[in-house]
């Protein structure tokens, strides 16, 4: 049994961080640098503060010997997929972007061969996104970053997505991205160097409060649409949750246990908009997210966002946008082949 091994099995006979841990990145072109930074410096301030290298780093790119630059432009020098587990212990896939961009054949197949060896793999921002494409969520919960957690449902509905800030399984590790992963790689040091060691990580950071991994990825409803009276709260939360199949003022009147003229009453008064047109913008922004970010067809989406026709669906996506459906993703394909070029250029 190697070293690694016997750490990951909690061999009794050896100190906490005898052994150093081999960490891996996996970047996908557009990853973001913040939710990647979050997650490698803590490891680095842990090999610091203790004096020795725990913690030894790895990038990995699709080409061998290359750079993968983030949304910001930023690159980051890498080597090729790992074709054997080596020392690997923990391999985190890093996407941001759009998940149009996420078929990564090479990264399916390389994280699916580090699953077979053992390797703990984990997923950061949308990067549990190509851990659910390579098969390895299976039964597993897991999460994402929200602005990808529709995508993800309509591309993998069978799939166990939570809407925490971070999931820690044995083997799987998914975090929603930002400032996320310095919550996450706390729990990790902790579990293996003691909460007091973690503490000092996270202090090196500023970062006092540290978020429990149930704890929302979002700002409270009440935070994002500035409306603090509870029935309302509970009318727009409803309405979030049911954006496939919307209730009607009736039934929604029933469930809040008010009259639909209360109803009524409260969006315009609280809202600025009616109740009616209040839903309709909640499942338009839901629509062009979908539009964004999957493959489905337009009348896909329109079924997924509660419009009874896709005419209907397109005449309110441009009275909301400016633009039908179908032009939204025309330019969306234009500009992604733009971005490919450049790339290459």
């Amino acid at each position: 049994m190697g070293q690694a091994d016997a750490e990951w099995r909690g061999d009794t006979r050896s100190a906490p961080g005898d052994f150093q841990q081999e960490i891996g990145f996996i970047l996908v072109p557009g990853f973001a640098l913040l939710s990647f930074a979050s997650a490698c410096e803590p490891f680095r301030a842990a090999n610091r503060l203790a004096g020795r290298d725990l913690y030894r780093l790895r990038y990995f790119g699709e080409t061998a010997e290359g750079r993968v630059a983030a949304s910001s432009g930023v690159e980051v020098p890498t080597e090729g997929l790992p074709r054997e587990h080596g020392d690997l212990h923990t391999v985190f896939v890093c996407a941001g972007g759009e998940p149009t961009d996420w078929h990564r054949p090479a990264i399916h197949a390389a994280l699916r061969r580090l699953a077979r060896f053992g390797v703990r793999i984990g997923g950061i921002s949308g990067g549990a996104y190509l851990l659910a494409a390579a098969g390895l969520l299976a039964d597993r919960p897991f999460t994402i970053h929200w602005e990808y957690a529709g995508a993800t449902v309509e591309a993998f509905p069978d799939l166990p997505l939570t809407r925490a800030r971070y999931v820690v399984d044995p083997v799987r590790l998914t975090c929603g991205g930002g400032v996320a992963p310095l919550d996450m790689i706390h729990t990790l040091i902790a579990a293996r160097m003691g909460e007091a060691f973690a503490r000092r990580v996270s202090d090196w950071f500023l970062h006092t409060a540290i978020g429990a991994a149930a704890d929302p990825q979002r700002a409270s409803t009440a935070e994002r649409y500035g409306v603090h009276h509870a029935t309302l709260l509970f009318v727009i939360e409803t309405m979030e949750k049911t954006v496939e199949a919307p209730l009607g003022r009736s039934a929604m009147a029933g469930l809040a246990s008010i009259s639909e003229r209360h109803l009524d009453r409260l969006f315009l008064d609280k809202c600025g908009l009616s109740f009616s047109a209040q839903y309709r913008a909640i499942r338009l922004t839901h629509a062009r997210r979908l539009l964004r970010q999957s493959p489905l067809k337009i009348s896909e989406i329109a079924t997924a966002s509660g419009f009874s026709s896709v005419a209907h669906f397109s005449r309110c996506y441009r009275i909301g946008f400016g633009c039908s459906p179908s032009a939204e993703r025309q330019r969306l394909s234009r500009n992604l082949v733009g971005d490919s070029k450049s790339r290459s250029q």
